[in-house]
C-alpha cells in the first residue's frame, strides 16, 4: 500500500518516541510469558476477517478513549498491532503522552502474525 507523505512523516515522528518490536521479538515475550495485553488497534472489519487469538480490540479511533477504563493501570504492557505498524505506531505515541509508560508497537503488524505461527481466529 503506498501512504501519502504527510501520514508517513506523522508516522515517522511517532516511530522515533515509541518503543518497537519485530514479529520475532513478540514470539519471544510470549514465550517468556512476559505479561502484556495485545491490542488491535485496526477497524472493526479487519478485526471481524481475522485476528490474533487473545488479542483485545481497541481501533485506533476510540483507543486513547478507552484504554483507561480498561487498563487503568498505566504500567501495563501494551503490546499494538495494526496492519503493518504505522497506525499502532501513532496509537503508543498517544498512549505515551497519556502517562502508558509500557505501550509497543508491533513493527510488520497483521502481515508479519498471519506468518507467525502464533493461533489466530475469526
Amino acid at each position: 500500500m503506498t501512504h501519502a507523505p504527510g501520514f508517513l512523516k506523522l508516522v515517522d515522528d511517532a516511530k522515533s518516541r515509541v518503543r518497537q518490536i519485530d514479529i520475532e521479538g513478540y514470539k519471544k515475550m510470549v514465550a517468556a510469558k512476559e505479561p502484556h495485553v495485545l491490542v488491535d488497534t485496526r477497524e472493526d472489519r479487519e478485526w471481524a476477517d481475522g485476528h490474533v487469538a487473545g488479542a483485545v480490540h481497541l481501533s485506533k479511533g476510540i483507543i486513547e478513549r478507552d484504554i483507561e477504563t480498561g487498563y487503568p493501570d498505566k504500567t501495563t504492557g501494551l503490546v499494538l498491532y495494526c496492519g503493518g505498524g504505522f497506525r499502532s505506531a501513532l496509537a503508543a505515541d498517544n498512549l505515551q503522552r497519556m502517562g502508558y509508560t509500557n505501550a509497543i508497537s508491533l513493527d510488520g503488524g497483521w502481515r508479519a502474525l498471519k506468518e507467525s505461527g502464533l493461533p489466530l481466529e475469526k
